[in-house]
């Protein structure tokens, strides 16, 4: 065999898997189609991630949070409100402070180009990590002891299994025959970086109107990303807008807490969907991250999900690889399968319910919603519950979660 395992996908999910892995004595190879030194020095292209407390614990064991750090904006307060355009929000709020747990921060925002520098600089200075970037693969074919995976450039690699960290469309899971069940959300998320006149203080907000929610989160600097969700065909109009014409709509959506605001860079949009895997396992063959499971982003969890994936995986295939297990056979993968994939299914639906309830204008709906914001920020242990949920300090913590080596 050429590797243990090879890892399809160079996005963050597949370098994380790949360090985790290679740290415990494993042979891997993470093809990534991107080259990769051009996306690690690019421009800010919307993309940014709030990492969860757990999430920032895993970087730290793998040895992606140091190069990391000074990048980072923590969030020190998260608020989520409800409201219309150019009316202000709801005085029935619930607010999440750090100061309520132990752990410190609720999370940190991160900017995508600066994680994937990160992850890129681990990869090329750990042993038995091999990185393929600027290659796709066109094939894999299973077998009794192992599995050939064929690339773009004619190559062909073994290993004892393969992981797909490969997207919400993934090939990889469309050739095992893995179906997907799920729906579009009839939104379009418009994503950009505003500059700000007023410091944040690390305050994230989400902010839900009829149309779907306004997330502004911190990022380093009087800089904050929004992730803006609007119905397709308002989004689309919006997008063509120039610059100023969209800052024009933005401005009695994002409010006046922070002073003047302005465009940081430009402009992207992303049609939002739920997908879901019917199985997270095929022969040879597990999902990890968005091949499993695409969720909406209303509350920042679809990295912190598949970096969940990565910890539970990378666990599971260390302590069979140690037994003298075969990792790739269909037992080690069941347990991995049974490990995530009730809790990330219950969590994508349950985002799914609350983009639901809250994206309307519904004048019933309306007042239960503000009603139980104000009751869950009002009773402490629950709110604080929340807290920890969201920051996955709950449930079956596996031991990169917890900043533990396997």
């Amino acid at each position: 065999m050429d590797h243990d395992v090879i890892l399809i996908g160079g996005g963050l999910n597949g370098p994380g898997l790949g360090l985790a892995l290679a740290r415990a004595g494993l042979s891997v190879a993470v093809i990534d189609a991107q080259p990769a030194r051009a996306r690690a020095e690019a421009a800010f292209d919307g993309r940014a991630y709030a990492l969860a407390i757990a999430s920032k614990r895993l970087l730290t064991a793998i040895g992606v949070w140091p190069a990391l750090a000074a990048e980072a904006q923590p969030m020190l307060k998260v608020v989520a409100s409800d409201g219309r355009p150019g009316e202000g929000a709801s005085p029935l709020r619930l607010t999440f402070d750090s100061a309520e747990i132990e752990e410190g921060p609720a999370g940190f925002m991160v900017e995508d180009r600066h994680l994937y520098a990160a992850f890129l600089d681990a990869m090329q200075r750990t042993p038995g990590l091999t990185h393929i970037p600027g290659t796709t693969v066109t094939g894999h074919e299973p077998g009794p002891a192992g599995v050939t995976v064929s690339l773009s450039d004619e190559r062909q690699l073994s290993a004892r299994m393969i992981a797909a960290c490969d997207g919400r469309a993934s090939p990889t899971a469309a050739r095992a025959g893995i179906r997907r069940v799920g729906h579009a959300y009839g939104q379009t998320a418009l994503v950009a970086a505003i500059a700000h006149e007023r410091p944040h203080n690390g305050e994230a907000h989400q902010f839900f109107m009829p149309a779907g929610p306004l997330a502004i989160l911190p990022l380093t600097g009087n800089r904050s990303s929004i992730v803006w969700s609007e119905r397709e065909e308002s989004a689309r109009a919006i997008a063509a807008l120039d610059d100023e014409g969209f800052l024009d709509l933005l401005r009695p959506r994002f409010g006046t807490f922070l002073g003047e605001i302005s465009l940081a860079g430009p402009r992207f949009s992303y049609p939002l969907t739920l997908t879901l895997a019917e199985r997270y396992v095929a022969p040879r063959l597990a999902l990890v991250g968005d091949a499993a499971h695409g969720v909406h982003p209303i509350a920042g969890q679809g990295l912190n999900l598949g970096l969940r994936d990565v910890a539970a995986l990378a666990e599971v295939l260390v302590n069979a690889h140690r037994r003298g297990e075969d990792i790739g056979a269909e037992d080690v993968l069941e347990r991995y399968q049974s490990w995530r994939r009730f809790d990330a299914t219950t969590l994508a639906l349950g985002m799914d319910a609350v983009n639901g309830i809250f994206s309307n204008d519904n004048s019933l709906l309306r007042t239960g919603r503000d009603m139980g914001l104000g009751l869950v920020n009002r009773i402490a242990p629950l709110r604080r519950a929340f807290m920890r949920q969201a920051a996955g300090l709950t449930g079956q913590t596996a031991k990169l979660l917890a900043g533990q080596s396997l």
